[in-house]
């Protein structure tokens, strides 16, 4: 049993971030999003990976993720020159597939329940396909399965204008070897795409065994700002526990699940959980509200901030309104004067200055 992760892709939907940065790699509880999926699938009992990478990030997110020994895992890159589609991803990736059943694990999603239940039922039923589905409200926007009442996938459509049903596509699939052929067969999408639904339906019309398991829990999709902010609640409501690595002057108040990383100093402070901050931070007169993660190297003085995701090496200074609902880059610097009533929400890519006058 193999694995395949895509890391591929633009992100387009959290630009100005994704310009200079692989999505898959944005931090939840400080944490990339990339290494939830390489850890869900290795916690399954598989350990021969392969993650799809763009020349845009792809030296990213090798540098970053290494090759795997951390995970107790092999990981083999494999480049996808163009963004053609999740079918052509396999296509690409068959050379290091092989003939073995595979798990493909969309890189910026994240699922509560592990894999194992799913692997076991895939393989026990001796399935060609298995897919994850997920009810919603907005079913438009994914890809969705019409299912019968024994779980057999009848038909999936791409982003339906009208929906047949609200079961949504999570990104996470188990295939047999069949689905080479099924790409094989398939020609590209309105939108220039190799569609994995397209690959799945020929599955279907060829008799294939096609079943789909609705999962509970929550799935997250983190491909928007607001979808970072929501992953990196739940993942701090659900997964964080405290530890105090830093030092904490007797001037600073802290409550609730806090992580404090090692090299960190916070100094007259108000922090109320859960927070995790990072290694050698530097904190001083600051407010941290819930649901706020702090990368490495960052400084905050003076201000206020909540239910935001600040990247490594930032500087936030001098800031008299608080900061919500943010997701704030790489080695930003940010000052903001005079004091005005608002309180101030942002996206803000790597290595930028900002000044609000």
């Amino acid at each position: 049993m193999k694995a395949l992760i895509l890391s591929g892709g633009k992100g387009t939907r959290l630009r100005p971030l994704t310009y200079t940065g692989a999505k898959q790699l944005v931090p939840v509880a400080n944490k990339p999003i990339l290494w939830y999926c390489i850890e869900s699938i290795v916690a399954a009992g598989v350990k021969d990976i392969g993650i799809v990478i763009s020349p845009e990030t792809g030296d990213e997110v090798k540098n970053k993720t290494g090759n795997g020994d951390r995970f107790g895992a092999n990981i083999e890159y494999i480049l996808q020159s163009q963004p053609a589609g999740l079918a052509h991803a396999v296509k690409i990736s068959q050379p290091f597939l092989g003939n073995d059943p595979f798990i493909m694990f969309l890189g910026d999603n994240l699922i509560e329940l592990p894999l194992l239940t799913f692997l076991t039922d895939f393989i026990q039923k001796q399935l060609d396909a298995l897919i994850l589905l997920k009810q919603v409200a907005n079913p438009s926007a994914f890809g969705v399965a019409q299912v019968d009442e024994h779980g057999k996938v009848i038909k999936l459509v791409e982003k339906p204008k009208d929906p047949q049903s609200n079961l949504a596509l999570v990104g996470v699939y188990f295939f047999q070897s069949s689905i080479h052929e099924a790409i094989a067969q398939i020609t590209p999408s309105a939108r220039g795409e190799l569609e994995i639904t397209d690959a799945i339906q020929k599955l279907i019309d060829t008799n294939k065994a096609v079943n789909a398991s609705e999962i509970g829990g929550w799935w997250l999709d983190t491909g928007k700002k607001d979808d970072i902010l929501s992953a990196n609640q739940i993942i701090l409501d659900t997964r964080l526990t405290s530890q105090m690595l830093g030092e904490v002057d007797v001037g600073s108040q802290v409550s609730g699940r806090i992580q404090i990383g090692a090299g960190s100093k916070i100094i007259n402070c108000k922090i109320r959980g859960p927070v995790i901050i990072g290694e050698n931070c530097y904190l001083e007169n600051a407010y941290i509200g819930p649901y706020s993660s702090i990368s490495d190297r960052v400084t905050i003085i003076n201000t206020e901030l909540e239910h935001s995701v600040i990247l490594n090496d930032t500087k936030i200074m001098d800031i008299q309104q608080r900061i919500v609902d943010s997701l704030i880059g790489q080695r930003v610097s940010m000052t903001v004067s005079p004091k005005r009533p608002q309180a101030l929400r942002f996206l803000v890519g790597d290595d930028s200055q900002l000044e609000i006058m």
